[in-house]
């Protein structure tokens, strides 16, 4: 079964802003809009950054999955000097340390809409969790 996808803004360009395969859900690169507005937050990648995170915990419950089940994540950064913003949300957020996803960071040249910071996610649902067609 596809996730819900009602909680993540509406994406920019034409994709599937998550797709499950087997027991796992990955997302696309999500940057900090606002899903009420479409607008990207402002005050920069830390901003930017606790953006996504609640974008993600919206998307989690709204399909029945925890921050536990974030496998990994990959943050895209355009200025590595922003990463003690990032990092301080990442530490806020994730706070489980026997549940800490796998983390890859990339330093890019620039994101989709003058953005700061990009991450997607592999996150894995439980049998229970899963639809028939996904079997």
């Amino acid at each position: 079964m596809q996730p819900k996808l009602d909680s993540l803004p509406a994406p920019k360009f034409r994709y599937s802003p998550a797709r499950a395969f087997g027991p796992y859900i990955q997302t696309a690169g999500m940057v900090g809009l606002d899903p009420s507005t479409g607008a990207l937050a402002g005050g920069g990648a830390g901003e930017e950054f606790s953006q996504i995170l609640r974008n993600l915990d919206r998307f989690l419950a709204d399909n029945a999955l925890a921050r536990a089940d974030v496998v990994s994540a990959t943050v895209y950064v355009t200025d590595f000097a922003a990463f003690g913003a990032i990092n301080h949300v990442w530490d806020a957020h994730f706070t489980d340390d026997a549940a800490l996803p796998a983390r890859t960071s990339v330093g890019v040249s620039a994101l989709p809409i003058g953005a700061a910071v990009e991450a997607d996610f592999l996150i894995a649902r439980h049998e229970t969790q899963r639809g028939e067609d996904d079997a």
